[in-house]
């Protein structure tokens, strides 16, 4: 039989799940509405809170997203981390003939309307970073009160982390390791650093690469056998990187009485 405490989170994870999975599942998909998309994910990020408190936790404590000044540094160095890779992952992609230079033609546009483009692909690319981190890798971290030995919550996170991708399961064995590489990376900076913060700062930072890229070096894939690969063997670089931060004990505060 389950204790109660169990059955929480339990529930809760279901919960963060579905919201999660709902954004393109139902928003996408079924809909193929990119504001329900949007709605939904946003619904996930601020269910969140509330049920790290039913858990028993102080809200984002839950899933080790405590706010301190130092936490900024995790999220902005994982930030320019993930930028540079990206652009590195450019470069060595067009130098081994994955990628090749685009041709994109802009249409004229002001500064202000290049700033409203910026911070339109800042917060559509931290949402769902944001979620997806609390439901693959802060919710394992801490909320499931998985008291976990040497570095074995890595794998698992990256395995969930895969998994979550459900609709690109499909996509071969290729895109499957790929986000398994993606997912030791974040996770590594999880486990390393002891705050979630640094792994948001990760994938959110590639994330919003990915939608900037067109304008600092601009590509298209040739080799789409090879692509996968090369996205793969940067995450791998990324990870073993992080092994030489300081492993910092995570904030394991005790759950609100």
């Amino acid at each position: 039989m389950l204790s109660r405490e169990r059955r929480r989170t339990l529930l809760a994870f279901a919960l963060l799940f579905a919201c999660y999975q709902a954004a393109e599942g139902v928003g996408a998909r079924l809909f193929g509405s990119f504001a329900m998309q949007g709605s939904l994910m946003m619904i996930a990020v601020a269910l969140a809170w509330p049920l790290g408190h039913w858990m028993g936790f102080r809200g984002w404590q839950a899933y080790a997203l405590e706010w301190r000044p130092f936490n900024l540094a995790w999220l902005g160095g994982g930030l320019v981390m993930a930028l540079l890779a990206k652009y590195v992952a450019a470069c060595l992609g067009l130098a081994l003939g994955v990628y090749r230079p685009a041709r994109i033609a802009f249409e004229e546009t002001t500064s202000m309307e290049l700033a409203m483009a910026l911070g339109t692909a800042v917060v559509f690319t931290f949402i769902p970073s944001f979620a997806e981190d609390i439901l693959t890798r802060g919710f394992w971290y801490r909320a499931a009160r998985i008291g976990w030995r040497g570095a074995w919550f890595v794998p698992f996170s990256a395995l969930m982390f895969m998994l979550n991708h459900i609709y690109r399961l499909g996509d071969g064995l290729s895109h499957c390791l790929m986000l398994a590489s993606f997912g030791l990376a974040y996770a590594m900076a999880l486990w390393r650093s002891g705050s979630l913060w640094l792994a948001v700062g990760l994938h959110w930072g590639w994330n919003l690469a990915n939608a900037l890229l067109d304008r600092v070096l601009p590509v298209e894939v040739v080799n789409e056998a090879a692509a996968p690969y090369l996205s793969a063997a940067v995450h791998l670089a990324l990870a073993a990187m992080l092994l030489a931060v300081p492993k910092l004990p995570s904030e394991m505060h005790q759950p609100r009485q």
